[in-house]
């Protein structure tokens, strides 16, 4: 593309570069908004940019160029609120409330309950300990951001997760999960270390007659170094006890995986055959590469440094072919089934149109011992390609054409479990028929949230993870924990000293 862009980045390794898009980033030191290169170099994917005070940044966006380029042609566009909160006035990422410019609408809302934990992660952005002061917001508060995120346009998010800090010490969890579910969140997931499940069953059980769809819990891997590095502490049997307990309560379970490089990268396959071991409650193995806070030179973040494709690769590696990279596609892929049921059922539903790059997944049957990926049950590619052709007749007001060519895109799929349970689905588009698939399959994913080192703001502006917070403003995942985290937590929080003194308890005790 063009020389001069291309004159302007440092090359590494001798070998030409090719220049992908041109983007806007923020300074790591500074947070200012910066112009940045995204550009190919030996078939790795990098983010390059400069802060005329704080100088240049090189960072990996994704270690493989050829799916960077697969999961490019799997993208979506979105269309964003139709009530948005703020204003465009300072230009993105610093009016984000959500501001007119965001381009996805929220998908799972996210609320911070609490920053106070019983742990001291390492790892972890956002406690108390670290932060040097407690944000907890009330319960009437917490209600008014329910009722806020259940007034989106044009569809309010389904699913809802509570998060801090460890939301299981707050003493009123039950009655904010109740309230949620009572005000129209179907799926209300809790992201938990596990200390609290581990000690009682009477606990786990209480979190799902509350109305708890899913623990989402912290699983870094298998071994007890693992969790020294990660969480300060061994806490492997720990894990273990609060998944026996959820087991007993019937609760299911995310394991929800933090991956460093060179520290748990090697256990993705263990992990994955320990969810088929426990595929009675285990849903999903969940993936997040490590997002890098602080001040750290490059030479520190590349040891850490982990991508999506990594990830893709470990698995393939580590489960000997039974899931390829190849299984893996980006979240917007399934764009298309939302939309044409949408329109078969004049009804709108929530559209997963995240940028493509930051996150893959597939769904795997568990047979045995054994795991097949959904896209060996079938052709995806031209599944999907169907399902645009039943949304463009459906929206043109062809209901007719469009209900039959949605039974012929059955052909499209192998006679068996997934045409079992995929047709339900497109027939009445509910909660429930997709949880019947859900409950039959195994999630496997990686979601890689960004850090200031890494930031792209087409990224973010396309984010369907979003929080609510107090003010009124509705926050994506990344921006929130990058640049406004502190200002909302510092504004609405209590000096931590203040608040032991007032409060006369540890700040990981249950209030």
């Amino acid at each position: 593309m063009l020389a001069s862009q291309i004159k302007n980045i440092t090359p590494t390794s001798g070998v030409k570069l090719q220049v992908i898009k041109e983007t806007k980033t923020i300074c790591p030191e500074c947070l200012k908004v910066l112009d940045a290169t995204i550009f190919e170099e030996d078939n790795k994917v990098y983010i390059e940019k400069e802060c005329t005070e704080h100088g240049k940044y090189r960072e990996i966006y994704w270690s493989d160029y050829e799916q960077y380029q697969r999961a490019e042609t799997l993208r979506a566009e979105g269309t964003g609120l139709d009530n948005p909160r703020t204003e465009t006035k300072l230009g993105c990422p610093y009016d984000c409330g959500i501001c007119p410019e965001h381009k996805s609408h929220t998908g799972l809302a996210i609320i911070d309950i609490t920053n106070r934990c019983n742990l001291t992660c390492p790892v972890c952005f956002a406690n108390a300990a670290a932060a040097g002061y407690v944000y907890e917001p009330t319960k009437e508060q917490i209600f008014e951001m329910f009722k806020n995120l259940r007034r989106n346009e044009p569809v309010p998010p389904p699913a809802l997760q509570f998060s801090g800090g460890e939301p299981t010490i707050r003493k009123d969890l039950f009655e904010l999960v109740k309230k949620a579910k009572e005000l129209g969140f179907h799926h209300v997931e809790v992201n938990t270390n596990g200390l609290l499940l581990a000690q009682s069953v009477d606990f786990c059980r209480g979190l799902l007659e509350s109305g708890v769809s899913t623990v989402y819990l912290q699983f870094d891997g298998l071994t007890s170094d693992v969790y020294k590095f990660t969480r300060g502490v061994d806490l492997l049997d720990v894990k273990m006890k609060a998944i026996e307990n959820c087991r007993e309560a019937g609760l299911s379970i995310v394991l929800v995986v933090t991956l460093i490089k060179g520290v748990n990268d090697h256990q993705i396959g263990d992990i994955i055959r320990f969810a088929i071991k426990n595929f009675d409650i285990i849903r999903c193995v969940n993936v997040q590469p490590v997002s890098i806070c602080g001040r750290i030179p490059q030479d520190e973040r590349e040891k850490m440094r982990i991508t999506i494709p990594d990830f893709m690769h470990c698995v393939e590696e580590q489960t000997d072919g039974k899931i390829k990279v190849s299984d893996f596609y980006p979240v917007p892929t399934v764009v298309p089934i939302s939309r044409a049921v949408a329109a078969l059922k004049d009804k709108n539903y929530v559209e997963f149109t995240t940028h493509p790059h930051c996150g893959m997944a597939t769904y795997a049957f568990v047979e045995g011992d054994d795991l097949i990926p959904i896209n060996r049950y079938g052709n995806v590619d031209k599944f999907l390609e169907s399902m645009k052709k039943v949304y463009e007749d459906a929206s043109k007001g062809n209901k007719k054409k469009a209900k039959l060519r949605l039974y012929g895109t059955l052909r499209h799929i192998k006679f068996g479990l997934l045409r079992k349970y995929l047709m339900p689905i497109l027939k009445s588009g509910s909660y429930e028929s997709l949880g019947d698939l859900h409950r039959k399959m195994l999630l496997i994913s990686a979601m890689h949230f960004m850090d200031p080192y890494n930031f792209d703001l087409e990224r973010l502006q396309r984010c369907c993870i979003h929080y609510a917070v107090p003010d009124g403003r509705i926050i994506p995942f990344c921006a929130m924990n990058s640049i406004h985290r502190q200002k909302v937590e510092e504004k609405m929080g209590i000096p931590l000293e203040e608040w032991k003194k007032k409060n006369k308890k540890g700040i990981g005790d249950v209030l």
